[in-house]
């Protein structure tokens, strides 16, 4: 038989110790282990050559000058046959996209054709591995790649870390940086493959952010799966909560289900959860709330006294820090007028913070959190012991514009955001708290603005009685 391949002994090598009998019964053993082991991507052995088997009485021969072991130029071996024929794992012949897919095929077929579970058949699976990401790296250079690519919303950038382990977004699989080409958007750091990219179905979270900052604030309002017709709320795979053919995955934020592949069972706190019931605990989430979440932690979009005003009866910690808003809005007057504390910028102690100095009523997710970890009123304290200290002891223009008791007419120089004293809400003026609820007369300022008002209106114009 002319096809097979392998190592004849014949009859010419002679075996010490082994009679003739047991030389021809060696020989025919080992003809049907070569028959039994033939290499599966050798295309040269016909249909017939295939179906016959070595004969009892006649022993296959080589012809002369027949190789051991044959590999075809045209298709690449993956040693695939006997142990000693493997090649190194990574030793390809093949070098282009062609040969690299009719390699994978047949290198499928063989995984299908050998044993369940068998050595051979994982060793042919690590080898498929390598032929897949070989041909991805054929496909998709990097050098082809753009470095900016924008897409619903999303403004792509390739990323050049090789070395970091990342997770595609859109297909739930590792990203390997040393042969594949990924993509990160910098408005909500959705990664994925450069080839995913044109599967993406939906827009960047930060132009939500952006357009309509508002929270989901009713505790999980879920609606139903069949509200979704049984579909992922984002990619609409058929789902169950049965798990076939994918299983349904509830958001707490939406209240919506969605499948495996856009709910990875991530955690982050629930803004309505906070506000109605101080509640901080991690729900589960689906990958693009928790996106949306992790933009608008950070936003102050919160109005507390109008979504829940008893939340201030019951957690004290509030209470402080609505006093310590309140008195650094009366120190910003200062700030803004004093030269000094322009060129030692003061207020950008609370850069982290800007809407701090803008109003006492709105509040960020993450106000809230640092408020229940006990770390919004030490810092906030601090940079309140700062600002007064400026406008008190070190600065002599800020001290000038303090204020003087004028019901009792004695003490230090009082200023707005003192603890012991009460403002006039009409004039502005400040007062020690008890003058100023003892005594029963009109504010002093105010009576004299409106003596001079009357004065004035009651003068005579000279250009009329002229």
């Amino acid at each position: 038989e002319q096809g097979q391949r392998g190592w004849d002994l014949g009859p010419h090598l002679a075996l010490p110790g082994i009679s003739r009998w047991n030389a021809m019964e060696y020989d025919e053993k080992l003809a049907r282990f070569r028959q039994a082991h033939l290499n599966p991507f050798n295309k040269e052995l016909g249909p017939k050559q295939h179906e016959q088997g070595p004969s009892e009485e006649t022993l296959p021969e080589l012809p002369p000058g027949e190789p051991g072991f044959h590999c075809s130029e045209r298709v690449m071996d993956l040693g695939l046959s006997e142990d000693h024929f493997s090649r190194p794992v990574g030793l390809f012949l093949a070098s282009d996209v062609q040969q690299l897919q009719q390699a994978i095929e047949e290198c499928k077929q063989v995984i299908l054709e050998l044993p369940e579970q068998s050595e051979k058949q994982k060793d042919a699976v690590v080898r498929l591995i390598h032929l897949r990401l070989k041909l991805q790296e054929l496909k998709d250079p990097n050098e082809d790649e753009p470095n900016i690519r924008v897409l619903l919303e999303h403004r792509f950038y390739k990323e050049k870390s090789k070395s970091v382990k990342q997770t595609c977004d859109k297909c739930n699989t590792i990203i390997w940086g040393l042969i594949q080409t990924w993509y990160t958007c910098t408005g909500c750091y959705y990664r994925c493959h450069s080839k995913c990219l044109s599967l993406i179905s939906k827009p960047c979270v930060s132009s939500k952010v952006s357009h309509q900052a508002e929270y989901e604030l009713n505790i999980c309002p879920e609606t139903g799966l069949d509200s979704q017709d049984y579909r992922c709320a984002e990619c609409r795979v058929p789902i169950s909560l049965r798990g076939v053919p994918s299983e349904a995955r509830q958001c707490d934020y939406t209240g919506q289900y969605y499948c495996s592949h856009c709910h990875w069972n991530d955690l982050a706190v629930i803004p309505a959860r906070v506000v109605h019931n101080w509640d901080f605990e991690p729900r589960k989430v689906s990958r693009c709330s928790l996106r949306y979440l992790a933009l608008m932690v950070s936003r102050p979009v919160l109005r507390l006294r109008e979504i829940n005003p008893l939340l201030f009866n019951y957690v004290e910690e509030l209470v402080e820090i609505r006093k310590l808003r309140q008195d650094i809005l009366l120190m910003k007057p200062y700030f803004i007028t004093c030269k000094e504390a322009m060129e030692a910028r003061l207020l950008l102690q609370l850069q982290d913070r800007q809407h701090f100095v803008e109003n006492d009523e709105m509040y960020s997710i993450q106000d809230l959190l640092d408020v229940h970890l006990g770390r919004l009123g030490c810092s906030l304290t601090e940079t309140h012991t700062l600002f007064a200290k400026h406008i008190k002891l070190d600065c002599e223009r800020c001290q000038a514009k303090g204020f003087v008791c004028e019901l009792c007419r004695e003490g230090d120089v009082l200023f707005p955001f003192d603890s012991h004293t009460s403002v006039c809400a009409d004039c502005s003026a400040v007062f020690h708290r008890d003058c100023y609820y003892d005594n029963s007369t009109t504010c002093p300022k105010c009576a004299r603005l409106n003596l001079r008002k009357q004065s004035l209106l009651q003068e005579p114009d000279p250009d009329l009685d002229a």
